[in-house]
């Protein structure tokens, strides 16, 4: 009697488990778009990407998802084609098949995000988990066939898309001629790389309409032998300030540091540990402002998109003004006319100094934030808590882009005058992007 009693009890818990039917309320949660992009953010992380190289995955899995939405809900959101270069029609869901919007956009964005650059099948485990929980919530077969069919349709046009980048074509380029030229960047410690991604200017801009649309100033001329001239006067006020950085200041460039990968060096020992890149750093900060401004989960994944596109751009654009000038960093310049033995807070990047690429992304990303959530909104970024950094809070996303430019000179790693003109041209560029691109109706 005992058995049959368990056996009845077993069918109704199995019975009560396959008759969920709330599947909508996992796959239209918003925090679980945030959560994807996350797990995105930690695989970029695990797989070294530089910065300038977890852009373009950011972007293309953002746009994968944002085109399933805007052809999912064609009466609140406008497709990319035909406004992003290079990017024509994207297929629209089949009429009369039961498509989950939702979950087709999450599933455009993790098959984006692992074949833009990643090895096959990074993002695999995560999907799979997905897939079942929707089925154990009661997501029948038929729907969630024709939602990865859907999904599956988008990824193919966005991955052909990509293919048409130049990215591949700039792996085989020559690598960047280490002259020593005073002024001229060269490689520095601990790792000595070689400059990295020399020629992402020629990587297919999204909608400004070249890398040199907004070319900036040229930098102070290399002189240190004048101690009245601007450079000089440059070297030294960075010397001094990280020669005698407070606790709060130290807090800001390390909150800022975003280094993927930093080799530590201790004796004969050395050993790297990772954090976010800038753009991992400021897809958090979406997804903390979208929970802070209860978007739904379209709206959520429009403020992905566009913030990606923005930083896209901006990282062409800056790159093209890091290898026309090919400026020394400060380190490079204070070790061989001022002090052998002085070092930067932070570790030093493996490219050169002007303009400086987190000053610029920080302020275009701050006015595609800023339109999206409206100006003074106020939030606390937790975004380091995982790699032991306080949180800081903010009055606006340009009051961060504005502490992120102080938090580059602060860290020892960019002039003071370079941060002012990459925030002032990285306001420039986002502003551009989001006169021109149309994304939301109104």
């Amino acid at each position: 009697m005992k058995n049959l009693l368990a056996i009845t009890g077993l069918c109704l818990v199995m019975f009560s488990c396959n008759t969920k039917k709330d599947y909508q309320k996992y796959s239209n949660d918003p925090l679980l778009f945030s959560n994807t992009v996350h797990e995105l953010n930690t695989v970029v992380m695990g797989n070294n990407f530089p910065p300038i190289i977890a852009s373009r995955n950011y972007m293309y899995a953002s746009v994968a998802a944002y085109e399933v939405i805007a052809n999912g809900y064609p009466e609140k959101y406008i497709s990319l084609g035909g406004q992003l270069h290079g990017l024509d029609n994207v297929p629209k869901p089949e009429a009369g098949k039961k498509v989950n919007i939702e979950f087709a956009s999450i599933l455009a964005y993790c098959k984006l995000g692992e074949a833009v650059t990643f090895p096959e099948g990074s993002m695999q485990q995560y999907v799979d988990s997905l897939k079942t929980l929707m089925t154990d919530h009661g997501m029948s077969s038929d729907e969630l066939k024709n939602t990865i069919a859907y999904a599956d349709a988008v990824s193919t046009v966005i991955l052909k898309w990509s293919k048409k980048d130049n990215y591949a074509e700039t792996r085989t380029y020559p690598k960047y001629a280490v002259i020593d030229t005073p002024g001229r960047w060269v490689p520095t410690p601990p790792m000595y790389a070689q400059a990295m991604e020399p020629h992402w200017r020629l990587i297919r801009t999204l909608v400004i309409d070249s890398a040199n649309q907004f070319t900036p100033p040229p930098p102070p001329p290399f002189n240190m032998k004048d101690k009245n001239s601007l450079y000089y006067k440059e070297v030294m006020l960075i010397k001094n300030a990280v020669d005698s950085l407070n606790d709060e200041q130290k807090h800001i460039a390390n909150f800022w540091d975003d280094n993927p990968f930093k080799l530590n060096v201790s004796g004969h020992v050395m050993f790297g540990t990772k954090k976010f890149s800038p753009p991992g750093h400021w897809m958090s900060i979406v997804g903390i402002a979208a929970k802070k401004a209860n978007f739904d989960f379209v709206s959520t994944v429009y403020a992905y998109a566009i913030t990606a596109i923005t930083q896209f751009d901006s990282f062409i654009h800056c790159w093209d003004e890091k290898y026309r000038s090919n400026y020394a960093r400060p380190e490079t310049v204070i070790n061989k006319y001022v002090s052998a033995e002085w070092r930067p807070l932070l570790q030093t990047p493996p490219f050169p100094e002007y303009t400086c690429g987190h000053s610029t992304v920080s302020a275009s990303n701050a006015e595609a934030l800023t339109a999206v959530f409206g100006d003074n909104f106020a939030y606390t970024d937790t975004s380091e808590l995982e790699f032991g950094i306080p949180s800081r809070s903010y009055k606006s996303f340009r009051d961060a882009a504005i502490e992120n430019n102080w938090a580059r000179f602060y860290g020892g790693i960019h002039f003071h005058h370079s941060c002012i003109i990459s925030t002032e041209y990285g306001k420039k560029v986002g502003d551009f992007i989001i006169n021109k691109i149309k994304m939301k109706k109104s």
